[in-house]
């Protein structure tokens, strides 16, 4: 508590009602919620007795590793630390019964959604994604099938969609991520017993990154916190940027509707950036309109100026801002990992990667394709949640013929007419299938022998490990050569094993974290749907030029930052420059953007970018117009003076060179 400043203080040590704590960027809102759960259990609160949830479960982690840090690690067993969908898990598989489902339920993820889809809408691609989000957003909206049918301006295809969507969910025993949400709110509305009863296991809820939450977490945490109004939520409204998946910025307004008696406490220091970096940032976000105004400052120093960088097209802006880069790296010493290059959109890293390689310069990409995204992990997974659970058609699906067992599109409609007619699963059904379903008796011997080898292996999978149940099926249909079979080339083949055997490794990982006892197969499959696939790719080389969006870099901080293609249309985006909310979400953007800078803070634009390939005149960001002209260096303006500045720069640039290369002579 004796390093924590007078606000985080207060926030920590307030637990007579509900508080909302606005952190701003960099103000150590992690750090106050670490503290405030050690408070918690200092003032004789049971582990279990306390709830804190955010977003990631990376941030989950963290959190836990800090608490136990600080606390002793034996008083923190129990303590409930997670994401909002593992939350939403845990309520469901507690309460299966009371919504309708059997023990061992599937969590289906949007590849699996998008295979029932795929049954109801037909192969058009544009119609199946149209489907998919009316549908979760009429979860996240807690919106049932009926109640979607009934509104005036419904779209009547999406709506029967909704209704068979949710009825093949049921008669697989599955949910999908959008219902860990939705079950568990639903549930406390209709069943006041178990509403209470999970209100009082409960004493206090915190909650990270508040600004994030859509209606359904908004309305389960609601819910949770009851009448006692026992609650601590962190978030900052000025860092709001995920509209486009259901975050409401106004769910931190309606928290005073909810909880009159609310208390509000303001971080405003910030312990990241210089004072210049805040001074942009804040003018910036002052041109939105705020609930709760907020105005940060440092104790770090002035810095530098924030630097504006006009450039003639985006090739020219890679190659300034990797000169730029390599040149301030050389005159400061610094690692190529200090730096990092942000951009609104995917496609822009391109002529940045350009650039670097051409230079040598190590960098990374956030946003790859996840290992456990690769076709030969989900195999795998799908054989294993079938194992766990008989009634998940999707992993049935995907498994049944793969490596090739001679069980043809034909033979899978059979059984699936036969399966619907008696409301039984397609497992369930392919061991007794045979003449009783119109199949001729090959076709039924070859159904029949897969799943009775399903259900043997699942037996023996329920008392041994994960790791020897998956290498056991690995080995058994002789995976290995048939992904050397099946690849396009060798090193296809070789890149796919290699990936076969760290899943394994995996798997062997996690039974080392569990006290030294097999990891049983039900908890790994429930832990693979859950997975945060973003974080397996969080950690950073220090050799290593970080590019990525300004999505993902939200929550990450970096010496030296590049915020680049601040043009209309591209940041603010084009398809959002006319509707205000849209607009005052890009400006969060940039917001976030320059308060992921620590030190220094450069924004570029293009005077031409290529669009839709053609090559268009492009116009500054209006978001230019709103920082600080005292606190902006637009180096293309500067007097002769500058012309010196620079010049003197390059010469440092050439000094620092000739130091590492450990030359007297001329470079």
């Amino acid at each position: 508590m004796q390093q924590l400043n007078p606000q985080q203080s207060e926030a920590v040590r307030y637990i007579a009602g509900p508080l909302l704590v606005l952190a701003g960027a960099g103000s150590g809102k992690t750090g106050v919620i670490t503290a405030k759960i050690t408070h918690l259990l200092a003032r004789g609160y049971r582990p279990e007795q306390i709830a804190a949830v955010t977003f990631t479960n990376k941030a989950a982690r963290e959190m836990k590793h800090r608490v136990a840090k600080a606390a002793d690690r034996s008083d923190t067993r129990g303590l409930n630390v997670s994401t909002f969908h593992s939350l939403g898990v845990s309520i469901i598989r507690a309460e299966a019964h009371s919504l309708g489902l059997k023990r061992g339920f599937s969590i289906f993820d949007a590849d699996d959604s998008d295979r029932i889809l795929s049954d109801l809408v037909g192969r058009d691609l544009d119609a199946r994604k149209h489907m998919r989000a009316a549908i979760s957003a009429w979860k996240t909206a807690l919106i049932d099938p009926e109640t979607a049918a009934a509104q005036p301006e419904g779209d009547d295809a999406a709506v029967k969609a909704y209704r068979e969507y949710q009825r093949r969910l049921e008669a697989y025993n599955a949910v999908d991520f959008d219902d860990l949400l939705r079950l568990p709110a639903k549930l406390f509305v209709d069943d006041t017993e178990a509403r209470e009863r999970w209100q009082n296991g409960f004493r206090y809820i915190l909650v990270d990154e508040f600004q994030d939450t859509n209606t359904a977490q908004h309305e389960l945490l609601k819910l949770l916190v009851g009448p006692r109004g026992a609650l601590t939520a962190v978030g900052d409204d000025d860092q709001s940027i995920y509209g486009w998946r259901g975050a409401e910025p106004g769910h931190i307004a309606d928290l005073s509707r909810d909880f009159p008696q609310l208390k509000v406490i303001k971080l405003e220091q910030n312990y990241r950036s210089v004072g210049r970096i805040l001074s942009a940032a804040n003018a910036l976000i002052s041109a939105n309109q705020r609930i709760y105004e907020k105005h940060l400052w440092s104790a770090r120093g002035h810095g530098d100026p924030v630097r504006v960088l006009a450039c003639p097209d985006e090739a020219s802006e890679a190659d300034r801002v990797v000169a730029e880069l390599s040149a301030h790296r050389l005159r400061n010493g610094n690692n190529y990992g200090d730096y990092a290059v942000l951009y609104r959109g995917n496609h822009q890293s391109r002529a940045f990667e350009k650039a670097l390689r051409e230079r040598s310069i190590g960098y990374r990409v956030s946003g790859g394709r996840s290992f456990f995204e690769q076709s030969e992990i989900r195999d795998l997974v799908a054989y294993l949640r079938l194992m766990v659970n008989g009634d998940d058609d999707a992993a049935f699906l995907r498994v049944v013929n793969l490596p090739r067992r001679e069980i043809g599109p034909a033979t899978l409609e059979t059984l699936g007419r036969y399966a619907a007619s008696r409301q039984l699963s397609l497992l369930a059904c392919a061991r007794s299938i045979g003449l009783a379903g119109g199949m001729g008796e090959r076709s039924g011997r070859r159904l029949e022998n897969f799943a009775e080898w399903i259900a043997d292996t699942a037996a023996q999978g329920q008392s041994g490990p994960a790791r020897q149940v998956a290498n056991e099926l690995i080995n058994d249909i002789d995976y290995r050569n048939w992904l050397r079979e099946s690849a396009t080339n060798a090193k296809s083949a070789q890149r796919k094993i290699a990936n076969v055997d760290e899943f394994l490794a995996w798997l062997g990982h996690l039974d080392s974290q569990s006290d030294g006892q097999a990891c049983p197969l039900e908890t790994v499959v429930r832990r693979l749907s859950l997975l945060d696939y973003a974080s397996q790719s969080d950690t950073r080389a220090d050799h290593q030029v970080q590019l990525l969006t300004l999505h993902a870099a939200k929550g990450l901080e970096f010496d030296h930052v590049f915020l680049t293609g601040m043009e209309e249309g591209t940041l603010p985006h084009h398809a959002c420059s006319e509707d205000e909310d849209k607009l005052a979400e890009e400006r969060r953007l940039c917001y976030v953007g320059i308060t992921r800078a620590r030190k220094t803070c450069t924004l570029t634009y293009a005077r031409e970018r290529r669009r839709g390939g053609q090559a268009t005149t492009s116009t500054p960001s209006r978001f230019l117009e709103d920082l600080p002209a005292d606190e902006i260096e637009w180096p293309q303006n500067q007097s002769s003076a500058g012309g010196k500045a620079n010049a003197a720069k390059s010469e440092a640039s050439l000094a620092s060179l000739r130091a590492m290369l450990g030359a007297n002579q001329k470079v």
